[in-house]
Formats: structure tokens, sequence, C-alpha cells
């Protein structure tokens, strides 16, 4: 059985004991099952792991030593920032989960002409702390020990005419692109925008406003992807020619 992880978001110290947050604690004895004794491993997103033994349990509190300090850092050599316009139910869930699995940096909901999702202020904060859930469970499965960001949902266009002029390699998903990916030289200095349309896909409109501030079109072979497929593909297209997916050991 592998070694639990949990993000832990306090100071942690070899030699230090403390308290486990209430929602890890809950984790840990109730779903878990641990007891006294149990080792896990912890990570406050600041770099690096520590391994963890539980002291006591009393109630549902949950009193933990911290053993050693573990220089390990899982993170993409790219700096990826997903922009995904909103989709509908759990499939924006998903996008966030499986984006994290394959090491973006950063993730940025937006709403498109064609998003059915529809959200007021209220509810688009409401989303973004949700989805900051998501990423932590994301990055506690799969090893990471940085958590990436995600901003509050914004307009597609306001988010194209205001985001300054980057040096990233800026990629939208179109089916009628003429170039694909491999086409394409790695990015100088190691940062990638993907723009990912809703269920319906990016007007033409949003596409031309795109490739106006810098976005280059390009195409995932013959048929057309789902949402919540192309972004999946994406990644790991990007991450495998230029990130860490090509390397000979991955874990599965």
């Amino acid at each position: 059985m592998s070694v639990p992880r949990f993000h832990c978001p306090l100071p942690l110290a070899v030699g230090a004991c403390l308290s486990l947050p209430e929602r890890v604690a809950h984790h840990a004895i109730k779903v878990l099952r641990l007891r006294s004794g149990s080792v896990l491993t912890l990570f406050n997103g600041e770099g690096g792991e520590f391994g963890a033994r539980i002291s006591t349990i009393d109630g549902p509190r949950v009193s933990v030593e911290i053993l050693d300090w573990r220089a390990v850092e899982r993170e993409s050599p790219l700096s990826i920032t997903l922009i995904q316009a909103l989709q509908a139910g759990e499939k924006m869930d998903l996008t966030v989960q499986k984006a994290v699995e394959l090491g973006v940096a950063r993730i940025v909901p937006t709403l498109s002409r064609r998003s059915v999702v529809r959200l007021d202020a209220s509810r688009a904060a409401r989303r973004a702390d949700h989805w900051r859930g998501v990423i932590i469970a994301a990055c506690e499965q799969c090893g990471r020990n940085r958590l990436p960001t995600v901003s509050d949902p914004v307009s597609l266009e306001d988010w194209l005419t205001q985001s300054p002029s980057s040096a990233a390699l800026r990629l939208v998903l179109a089916p009628t692109a003429s170039q694909s990916l491999n086409a394409l030289s790695p990015p100088l200095e190691g940062c990638v925008e993907v723009l990912i349309g809703a269920e319906g896909g990016l007007a033409p409109e949003e596409i031309r406003l795109a490739e106006s501030v810098g976005f280059r079109p390009i195409r995932f072979g013959p048929r057309v992807l789902r949402s919540e497929t192309a972004g999946m593909a994406a990644l790991a297209a990007i991450q495998f020619f230029w990130g860490d997916l090509s390397e000979e050991k991955t874990d599965v």
C-alpha cells in the first residue's frame, strides 16, 4: 500500500509536532482508517515534501510528528497555462483534475460565447473555490508538491484583450486549422498557453481575436474532439514533445 499524501497548508519543519487540519484529519482517520503509528507524506505547496507519523488520535484531532524532509519536485519543465472555456456539469471538474495530472501551472476558466454555463460573480467565486479543492486532491494523488493556480472565471474576450503581450507559445485548438503541433518549434522560454473552447467550440470571432493577440490555430487530426478530450489531448502532446512525458519512466 502506498503512503498516503496530504496537502497541509501549515509551516512544516523536521521534528515539529502539529495537529492536522480538519479536512486532512477526517480523511486520514475516517476514510483511510489510519491509526497511531501510521506514516504519511505532507506537503504545504512551498516545495518538497515531509515524511510524518501519526502520534495521537483524540476524537477528530490527529497529531503528527514530522520525521524528515525530501527535496522532491514533480513539476514540468514547461510553464503551461490552460485557458478553458467553461464546460457544463462535471466536465469542468474532470478537465481541472486531468490538467493538474498533466502538469499545468495555471488554469484560467473563461466564459465564451458558446459556453452553456453562466455564472454571476458570487457563483463564479464559489466555483473557483471548488476547483481549488479539485486541484488539491489531484496534487495529493499525482505526487505534485506545488499547487497550480486557478483564477475566478472571466469573459474570454476580456481576458484576450486585457492579457499582456506574452513570450509564451500561444496555441488555440481549431478543427479548421491547417497546422499541427509537431510542425511547431519548441517554446523558446518554456512557456505555453493553450486555449480550449466549450462544448460548442469557439466562435469564429473569438478565434480571430485570439489570433490577433498571438495565438496560433492548430488541429489534432481529422476528428472533432469533445471539449473535455481536446484539453487532455493537447496537454499530453505538448508534454510529450517539449515537456516530461517523453521520459523513459512514467508511472501508470
